[in-house]
C-alpha cells in the first residue's frame, strides 16, 4: 500500500477553449496540449487527485477591456456558463478520471487556481490538504501565466510542486523564459 506522504495529485489549469487556437485568447498548441492531457488522465495515471481550473468570469472588473494591455488586462474571454468557458472538449471524455473542478475570477482577475473554488465554495488548498497530498503536478494553459501562478503558490504552500512543462503551451517565448526563471527560482521543477 501506497504511503499517504507520497499521494500525487494533478492539477490541470484552464485547458479551454477560450485558450485554444479557435478562441478569443489562444494560445499556440492549446488544442494539442488539450489532447494530450486527455490522454494521460485516461491513461493508468499514478494520480490520487485529479482536479481541473477554469477561468469562470462573471463580471471581472477591469480584468476585461476592449482595448487591452495583455498584462493587467485582456479580451473578454472565459465568460461564465459560454462555451468557451467550458472544459476543452478533448477533456469531455476524461471528465469520469477527473475528481473536482475549480473555477477562478468571477468577479475579479485571477491567475492561480489557488484563487479558486469549487461550486460548493472549496478552495483547491483545502481540497489539496483534505486529501493529504504532498506532490503537485502542474499542467495546462498558459504556461507563462495561469500555470506559472498555480505552480508558485503550490510550492509557496509546501508541496513539493512539478511542472509537466510538455504538456503546456506558453503565450511568448519572453514570458515563458521569465517564468521558467522564476519558477525554478521558488523550487518548482520543471519536467519535460
Amino acid at each position: 500500500m501506497e504511503s499517504l506522504s507520497v499521494l500525487q495529485a494533478l492539477v490541470i489549469v484552464d485547458v479551454q477553449p477560450t485558450f485554444c487556437e479557435e478562441g478569443p485568447l489562444p494560445v499556440e498548441g492549446g488544442n494539442q496540449v488539450a489532447a494530450d492531457i486527455a490522454a494521460l488522465v485516461t491513461s493508468n495515471h499514478k494520480y490520487a487527485l485529479v482536479i481541473t481550473t477554469q477561468d469562470w468570469h462573471i463580471e471581472p472588473g477591469n480584468h476585461f477591456s476592449n482595448d487591452p494591455d495583455f498584462i493587467d488586462s485582456w479580451p473578454p474571454h472565459g465568460v461564465a456558463d459560454s462555451p468557451d468557458a467550458a472544459l476543452h472538449p478533448a477533456l469531455s471524455n476524461a471528465t469520469q478520471h477527473i475528481d473536482r473542478e475549480v473555477r477562478k475570477g468571477q468577479y475579479a482577475a485571477a491567475y492561480s487556481g489557488f484563487e479558486g473554488t469549487t461550486k460548493d465554495g472549496i478552495s483547491l488548498l483545502t481540497l489539496l490538504r483534505d486529501a493529504e497530498i504532498a506532490n503537485v503536478d502542474i499542467v495546462g494553459l498558459a504556461f507563462d501565466h495561469c500555470v506559472r501562478a498555480t505552480a508558485l503558490d503550490a510550492a509557496r504552500e509546501g508541496f513539493i510542486t512539478k511542472v509537466l512543462v510538455g504538456l503546456t503551451a506558453s503565450v511568448a517565448n519572453h514570458t515563458a523564459a521569465a517564468a521558467r526563471v522564476e519558477l525554478r527560482g521558488a523550487g518548482v521543477i520543471l519536467e519535460k
